[in-house]
């Protein structure tokens, strides 16, 4: 099944056809700045633009970075606070024309990861983390996602964890990845205490660079990139549609 799925960012929204069978991008990603301030309107017709842009016409996946219960967002950290409360189903629907499913962008990233990536066939707890502009979370056991964790929001060091250790934060400051690592790794350290993993799996630009401050982490569990990288929020999104197609939602 032909999906298109569209990952929405504090910076860019980025979207692509999606063969769900397979998780391979068909054709070139397209990759929209996001408007600012990021309402729900400015988002929904930049979303309209993106379609437009692939002449799309059928289902439509979007990753979003809020909590999302049933189509409705019900936090907004990295876009503008008049998103909580939005049903960003009904409104992106509304608004492109076809019928929009949403979640959240980390639960995307990890769904893709969990069927096509690192975490395909492997059992237990498992911890996707992706490090951008903020941190999100996608929790599974024995490959059943327990959607919405936000585990970016955990008190760290006196502040929010992502405020304390996202890739915005690195940039912000100036810091060496030596020392972001350091950073990185008390964050670590919370997830394992409080949940056990067996296995970390690390998205977001920072996974490719994990080179840089691998040897500042002192994790149990393994720590590994996302084989897809930033393009697991994409297939992630085409994914969760096709099933809620599928299901006839």
């Amino acid at each position: 099944m032909q999906i298109l799925g569209v990952d929405i960012g504090g910076s860019g929204i980025k979207g692509c056809v999606v063969d769900t069978e397979t998780g391979q991008l068909i054709g070139e990603r397209h990759r929209i700045a996001t408007p600012q301030p990021a309402t729900p309107a400015a988002i929904a017709h930049t979303l309209k633009a993106l379609v437009e842009h692939f002449n799309w016409q059928g289902p439509i996946g979007c990753g979003f970075p809020a909590t999302i219960q049933h189509g409705i967002a019900k936090n907004a950290s990295n876009i503008d606070k008049s998103w909580i409360e939005t049903d960003a189903e009904h409104l992106f629907a509304d608004v492109t024309g076809q019928p929009c499913h949403v979640l959240n962008d980390a639960d995307a990233a990890g769904m893709a990861e969990m069927r096509f990536g690192t975490g395909k066939d492997r059992k237990g707890v498992i911890i996707l983390i992706t490090v951008g502009t903020g941190i999100g979370t996608a929790v599974f056991v024995n490959g059943q996602l327990l959607p919405n964790t936000e585990l970016g929001h955990l008190m760290l060091e006196g502040m929010v964890a992502e405020h304390y250790c996202s890739d915005a934060v690195r940039k912000r400051e100036d810091l060496s990845w030596g020392r972001w690592g350091k950073r990185f790794n008390k964050y670590l350290a919370r997830l394992e205490f409080l949940f056990s993993p067996d296995l970390f799996i690390l998205g977001g630009g920072s996974a490719a660079k994990l080179d840089k401050f691998v040897d500042r982490l002192t994790t149990r569990a393994p720590l590994i990139p996302a084989a897809s990288l930033n393009q697991a929020g994409i297939i992630g999104a085409a994914l969760y549609a096709a099933n809620r197609t599928h299901a006839g939602q």
